[in-house]
């Protein structure tokens, strides 16, 4: 049995403007609940930005705190989105409508099916933007969490239906 192909693993890019804030805890919050549910073998998540203002940088010591308060390691390195991303990926989530914006711009016609926004996968809300809390204090970073989990959850129950 152990010579039988393996399901190809879904590849997720979770994308914000400068990838230290919103992105990094999505991904870290994905990553956890996958890991919970024994799945973490099914999918590859990464994030990134539609700016390379933060390359190289980790994720905003507040993004950290919040994930760490709530079990999870915040632990990416801010790249922006490359051309490749836009094949390599199978779902690409933007955390706002300007981030929607500027990934269709710059994808591929054939691919811009696979960007959506994050919170789509969340219960309903009278506006589908994660606001960006970078100019605001860790009680901003705490409701993007709260944000972020839940549209991960639905997230995740929609791609193992």
């Amino acid at each position: 049995m152990s010579d039988l192909p393996t399901p190809k693993p879904r590849r997720i890019l979770f994308v914000c403007s400068g990838n230290i804030c919103r992105s990094p805890l999505a991904e870290a919050i994905f990553r956890g609940q996958i890991r919970a549910q024994g799945v973490e073998k099914e999918f590859q998540v990464d994030s990134a930005g539609t700016h390379g203002w933060h390359e190289g940088e980790r994720a905003d010591p507040r993004a950290r705190r919040v994930g760490a308060a709530h079990g999870l390691s915040v632990d990416s390195i801010a790249r922006p989105v490359k051309t490749s991303d836009f094949e390599s990926f199978g779902l690409i989530l933007a955390m706002d409508r300007g981030h929607l914006r500027e990934l269709r711009s710059r994808c591929p016609a054939t691919h811009r099916g696979k960007i959506h926004l994050m919170r789509e996968f969340g219960a309903e809300a009278p506006d589908l933007d994660v606001p960006d809390p970078y100019y605001d204090g860790v009680e901003a970073f705490e409701e993007v969490y709260r944000m972020l989990d839940e549209a991960c959850r639905g997230l995740l129950k929609a791609l193992r239906e």
